[in-house]
C-alpha cells in the first residue's frame, strides 16, 4: 500500500471496513504494522524509565498552513518512527479524515518500572474515539510492541489495547482529565500516598518544591488546607479549587505577590459540598491534583466525641 500523504492514506483504510469499528481497526493494525517506536532518547539516556515521555515531533516550518496534528503525522509517514506524541497524531489524523471522531488524551502511563514519589506525572499520550454511541478507549503506541532491555524496539502486536474497557484500561493509564477515564467514579493511584499528580503545565511552571507532600489529603468539613509553593520566577497567582474552573473564570484569578525563590501559598476551606478534588492553579494553568479523603458528618462527630472522652 503506497502512502503520499495521511489524506490519500486514510482513503486506502477506511474503504477495508465497512463499520466505523472496522476502519478504525483498519487505521490501528495500519500504525502498529509500519511504525516503530523511536528508542533514541532511550538509547541517549540509559537511565530513561518513562514509557513514553512527551517531547514533540519536529515540526516542518514549511506546511505553516497545515495543523501541527497533520504536519507530525507527515513527519511519522516519512521516517517510519515516532514517539508516542507521534503514533497518537497520526491516529488522530488518519481518524478525522476518515470522519471518526477521534481525541489525543494525555496524562500518566505505569509500566512497573517507575520509581514512586515525585515523578507521579504526565508522561505518556493515548487516544480516544467515538464508535456505536459511546467513547472507547485505545493506545496504538504500546500495542505496537515494546522496548528490550538494551532499549531496542521490538514489533509485537497487543491487541489488548485495541478499545480496552475502561475498568482495564485504568489500570495503567491515567488522564490528566478525569472524564477520560470513561468512569463514574474514578479511582486513585498507590503513586498518589507519595505525591500529588503533575500535570504538564507543572513541567514549564518552575515550581522547586510542594506542600502537602503527599498527594492524599485527609480532612472533614471546616479543615483548612494549606497549598504552597516556592517557585523560580516571580508568581501572577495561584488558586485552589475542587473542580476544574472555566477559562473565564481563570481569567479573574487574584493576582500573588510573590519573587523569584520565594513560597506562595493558599488556603482552603473545606465545605460540606467539597467535592473529592482539589486542582491546582499556578500562573493560570492547571498544575496539580490532590485527592480529598473527606470524612463523613457522623465519622467526624464520632472522632469528636472520642477525642472528648480520651481527654476526661
Amino acid at each position: 500500500m503506497g502512502v503520499t500523504s495521511p489524506d490519500s492514506l486514510a482513503k486506502q483504510l477506511i474503504v477495508l471496513g465497512k463499520t466505523d469499528r472496522e476502519k478504525v481497526r483498519a487505521i490501528f493494525r495500519w500504525i502498529t504494522e509500519h511504525i516503530d517506536y523511536n528508542t533514541k532518547i532511550f538509547n541517549r539516556d540509559r537511565q530513561m524509565t518513562e514509557p513514553c515521555i512527551i517531547y514533540g515531533e519536529p515540526e516542518d516550518s514549511s506546511s505553516v498552513l497545515k495543523s501541527l496534528n497533520e504536519r507530525v503525522a507527515v513527519k511519522v509517514l516519512h521516517r517510519k518512527i515516532a514517539f508516542c506524541d507521534g503514533y497518537t497524531r497520526l491516529f488522530k489524523t488518519l481518524c478525522d479524515y476518515g470522519g471518526i471522531p477521534c481525541e489525543i488524551i494525555t496524562g500518566y502511563a505505569r509500566t512497573g518500572q517507575e520509581r514512586t514519589g515525585n515523578r507521579f506525572g504526565v508522561n505518556h499520550t493515548w487516544n480516544a474515539v467515538y464508535l456505536d454511541n459511546a467513547w472507547h478507549l485505545l493506545d496504538v503506541t504500546w500495542a505496537s510492541g515494546f522496548i528490550s532491555y538494551s532499549n531496542e524496539f521490538t514489533r509485537y502486536y497487543d491487541d489488548f489495547y485495541f478499545l480496552t474497557p475502561p475498568q482495564q484500561f485504568i489500570r495503567d493509564h491515567y488522564p490528566e482529565d478525569l472524564q477520560w477515564t470513561l468512569l463514574p467514579d474514578p479511582p486513585t493511584f498507590r503513586e498518589f500516598n507519595n505525591s500529588p499528580f503533575r500535570y504538564s503545565a507543572f513541567i514549564k511552571s518552575g515550581i522547586i518544591s510542594y506542600l502537602p507532600a503527599k498527594g492524599i489529603i485527609e480532612a472533614e468539613v471546616g479543615d483548612t488546607i494549606r497549598v504552597e509553593l516556592k517557585i523560580k520566577t516571580a508568581a501572577k497567582n495561584l488558586f485552589v479549587a475542587d473542580a476544574p474552573l472555566t477559562d473565564s473564570s481563570v481569567k479573574f484569578l487574584q493576582p500573588v505577590a510573590a519573587a523569584a525563590c520565594e513560597n506562595v501559598s493558599y488556603i482552603y476551606t473545606i465545605a460540606a459540598d467539597t467535592k473529592d478534588w482539589l486542582y491546582v492553579y499556578y500562573n493560570d494553568e492547571i498544575v496539580m491534583r490532590y485527592k480529598l479523603n473527606l470524612k463523613k458528618e457522623k465519622e467526624a462527630e464520632a472522632d469528636r466525641l472520642n477525642r472528648l472522652s480520651l481527654n476526661r
